[in-house]
């Protein structure tokens, strides 16, 4: 292990000298991907250091048994052994886990679109109701959420919602969410007591950076319209509202968020951006997931990942098999522990393929 350590000090040297280099600061691309890891070697710099603390204890206690000489100084050491005999089995795995290669996008704030599947106004309710639960998450971990473009349900939620989440590694702990939703209950509109099924659609988006993607203006049409609120009613007469549409792929991008026409385009290029970013990576995630036969971040927006049942008071991830029966606070934003398991079933694939390096 120390080995190991050794050589991810090297590179940790030679990245802190290469981030002052004046050459490198002004390649804005280099420069990012330089200091995304710099700040992940740190920590692995953090884990090396307890790493040799705990043997070199392990090394002073076994002379001081050794000698034998003070009764007090060896019963000291024992416990100090028994200690860091204790803790290095469980910091091993934590540098295991911290030595696998990072995928560059997670440390990336996200895009996260949600959209209305089968189940009619129920369905655009739900939607609602994710919206709901993710911004709570995302508010309680202190990152900042801002709506891109919505489309409202007849009876309450949306058909349709994009929302952008800045702050740290949004992208690698948001990602796991992607895919569709079913929620299992009542719905408002039933008089007869009947549970209903219906579907919501989550797709999330790595923010892409413009280094990242290059779009030639000359293949983006740009129309200006007035926003529209609840009941389709104009909010303002001004055609501040943008749409993009990018005519090679036909992907479309739409902002009415803010009340300048400049914001509103800025922000729907970043999207347009990072759905075209999010074209390649998805072919990347798919590869990557045959090549583990890995159900976790498939990138297949068709799989039925997660099902909110009410009547039950359970939420079941289907992906690893996770049953929780705290449905109501799962959908107040309390989500974390069942992202941790995604995580972890993640790592333990990326362990067993990296195993030959770790």
């Amino acid at each position: 292990m120390l080995e190991k350590l050794q050589i991810v000090k090297q590179r940790f040297d030679e990245v802190s000298d290469l981030i002052i280099q004046p050459d490198i600061i002004t390649d804005q691309k280099r420069y990012v991907a330089l200091n995304r890891e710099y700040k992940d070697l740190r920590i692995l710099m953090g884990k090396r250091e307890e790493y040799i603390e705990y043997t070199n204890n392990i090394a002073e206690a076994d002379e001081i048994i050794a000698d034998g000489s003070d009764a007090e100084m060896v019963d000291m050491a024992k416990m100090q052994l028994e200690e860091a005999k204790e803790a290095i089995p469980k910091l091993e795995e934590e540098i295991k886990v911290l030595l696998i290669p990072k995928d560059p996008e997670d440390s990336k704030n996200a895009v996260v679109e949600l959209r209305a599947g089968t189940g009619g106004d129920e369905a655009s309710i739900f939607a609602g109701d994710l919206f709901r639960m993710y911004t709570k998450y995302c508010e309680g971990k202190g990152w900042n959420v801002s709506t891109v473009d919505f489309s409202e349900g007849t009876n309450g939620g949306f058909k349709e919602i994009q929302f952008e989440v800045s702050g740290e590694d949004v992208y690698g702990t948001l990602k796991f969410e992607a895919g569709v939703h079913r929620v299992q209950r009542v719905p408002q509109t039933e008089t007869q007591g009947r549970v209903h099924t219906s579907a919501a659609t989550v797709m999330v988006f790595p923010e892409a950076e413009e280094f990242d993607v290059e779009i030639n203006p000359k293949e983006v049409r740009v129309d200006f319209f007035c926003s529209s609120g609840p009941g389709g009613q104009s909010v303002n007469t001004t055609y501040s509202a943008v749409r993009l549409t990018h005519i090679p792929t036909g992907l479309v991008a739409q902002c009415q968020d803010q009340k300048s026409q400049h914001k509103n385009k800025e922000k729907a290029f970043k999207v347009l951006r990072s759905r075209l970013y999010e074209m390649e990576l998805a072919k990347k995630n798919a590869e990557d997931a045959e090549k583990r036969g890995s159900m976790v971040t498939s990138g297949d927006r068709s799989a039925k990942i997660r099902t909110y049942n009410y009547p039950q008071g359970r939420v079941t991830d289907h992906r690893i098999g996770l049953t929780l029966y705290d449905l109501s606070n799962i959908v107040n934003g309390d989500i974390q522990k069942i992202i941790d398991e995604l995580m972890l079933a993640e790592n333990t694939e990326k362990l067993k393929a990296n195993s030959d390096i770790i």
